[in-house]
């Protein structure tokens, strides 16, 4: 008879930053801090790649801060779709970046190529691991894990990021709450092989909206949500015949023929936590705020909190950190994210609204066609719109993103984009040299002369000052006033 198996002795990890979930927000936040000489590690549940297509679409300000750490050409030639669409309306996504529109690369590449990045930089990556508890000690946290294996981890850490999606254990095992309006409707939908039916681009039928796509391999994605069908609390995933099932109803074609590769389902919660930021437990991503999954909104918000976050934790860590320099984090995160969670919110209602909502949906198939209309639009969606309140005297440029620009530096010809690489601050004199810096912000701050190469929103401005998420915080002309003081605030004493 066999006796009781004794448990595996715990092995100590000793790390600055844990990072839990190894999903884009994860990869790319662990890449963030080492590429600021962070040592961090990433523990994740799986214990291999997911390669289910999941989320694939990537907007205008995601490509922007991938090209900023020189991300892009691992991610190759992706399909690009000028027109994406607000509630099923179609909508131009046109506008000034050489990113517009929505490019498709699916999670699976974007996390293959975050992954190489981060580990190259010196991230460690711990998978096959589920998490088991989290206690913030004021001083340090300490968490623990247990492999596949059984083999238990305590980690011990400055600071642990959840970025363990929209069922984050990290925010069951600490209370965190999450406010907002709970999940009402679900949709079904499944990645399916071996059927031909025909495209919908989110038709509204009278049973409810129908989707289906076919992509060059011949797999065909299918989403439906039957009308009148209310969300539901799951206990297992969802079966294909399910997922049939609805479809023949609401279109009457049968695809039970078809081989399921991936069958997922979803619904209209539309909350956030309360604060992204407990002590020394932060979130980013799904497991900050779930929302349902309209124009991949959802995957490019997760990604733009650990671009936000990755700089202002390294220099906490680092004890370059200005005061209240982390908490900065939820103030400008959950704003941006209660702006996506309202649109969200309207484009649900567009779209799995009952016939009463048709004289809604006229009255902005109209509007949408108006420029002003359209670019606003086109800026929400594609995330151009975002202005942080980053103080200082007033200036156009303020809070914004640094306008993607060609540069003259000496006979080199580089895009401010590139200029953000080292993962510094900027100070960016336009034709003449900048206002100077005190030299010990050297290590925190690049300085760089450049002429521009066409006009851009920064003709008439001397000198910019930006973060390393490439928000400008400063901008003047060559008596420097207020610089010291932007630098301060943002970059910490000198």
């Amino acid at each position: 008879m066999a006796g009781t198996p004794r448990p595996h002795p715990a092995r100590t990890v000793d790390t600055q930053v844990v990072v839990v979930g190894a999903g884009p927000a994860g990869l790319l936040l662990a890449g963030e801090l080492a590429l600021r000489g962070i040592q961090v590690t990433v523990i994740e549940r799986r214990h291999a790649p997911d390669t289910a297509s999941r989320a694939s679409t990537l907007h205008a300000r995601t490509m922007e801060l991938l090209d900023s750490r020189g991300l892009l050409a691992d991610l190759g030639s992706p399909p690009h779709e000028p027109r994406g669409h607000f509630g099923g309306i179609p909508l131009d996504l046109t506008l000034d970046t050489p990113y517009p529109g929505q490019w498709k690369v699916p999670q699976s590449q974007t996390e293959s190529v975050l992954e190489e990045w981060a580990l190259g930089l010196g991230a460690d990556l711990l998978c096959g691991h589920t998490l088991d508890a989290v206690h913030d000690l004021t001083t340090h946290v300490e968490a623990t894990a247990t492999s596949r294996h059984g083999e238990r981890v305590r980690l011990r850490a400055c600071h642990l990021v959840a970025c363990d999606g929209q069922d984050s254990t990290v925010r069951r095992l600490t209370g965190a709450r999450l406010t907002g309006t709970g999940a009402t409707r679900e949709l079904l939908r499944a990645d399916v092989d071996g059927i031909d039916i025909p495209a919908r681009r989110f038709e509204r039928l009278p049973g409810g909206l129908a989707v289906a796509a076919r992509t060059p391999a011949g797999i065909t994605r299918v989403m439906v949500h039957e009308r009148g069908t209310p969300a539901r609390t799951r206990t297992r995933p969802v079966h294909f015949d399910e997922v049939a099932a609805a479809w023949k109803r609401v279109t009457g074609e049968d695809i039970t023929g078809g081989t399921p590769v991936w069958v997922n389902h979803f619904d209209d919660d539309n909350r956030r936590l309360t604060r992204y930021r407990h002590g020394r437990v932060l979130f980013a991503g799904d497991a900050a705020h779930r929302q349902m999954p309209i124009g991949g909104q959802a995957l490019n918000l997760a990604l733009q909190d650990a671009y936000n976050l990755g700089w202002k934790l390294a220099a906490t860590v680092d004890g370059t950190a200005p005061t209240g320099l982390l908490d900065s984090y939820h103030d400008e995160r959950a704003a941006v994210a209660t702006a996506v969670l309202d649109n969200i919110r309207a484009q649900a209602l567009l779209l799995l609204g009952g016939p009463d909502i048709d004289p809604l949906r006229t009255v902005l198939t109209a509007l949408i066609t108006h420029p002003p209309a359209r670019t606003r639009l086109a800026a929400m969606i594609s995330g151009l719109d975002i202005r942080y309140d980053v103080g200082g005297p007033a200036h156009p440029l303020l809070g914004a993103a640094l306008p993607h620009t060609r540069l003259h530096t000496g006979d080199l010809v580089c895009t401010t984009t590139e200029l953000l690489r080292s993962g510094r601050g900027l100070l960016l004199g336009l034709d003449a040299p900048p206002p100077p810096l005190d030299r010990a912000l050297a290590d925190r701050v690049d300085t760089v002369t450049a002429r521009p190469a066409h006009r851009s929103p920064l003709t008439g401005t001397p000198a910019v000052l930006a973060r390393p998420d490439g928000h400008v915080v400063w901008a003047g002309g060559p008596d420097g006033h207020g610089l010291a003081e932007a630098a301060t605030r943002w970059f910490g004493p000198p």
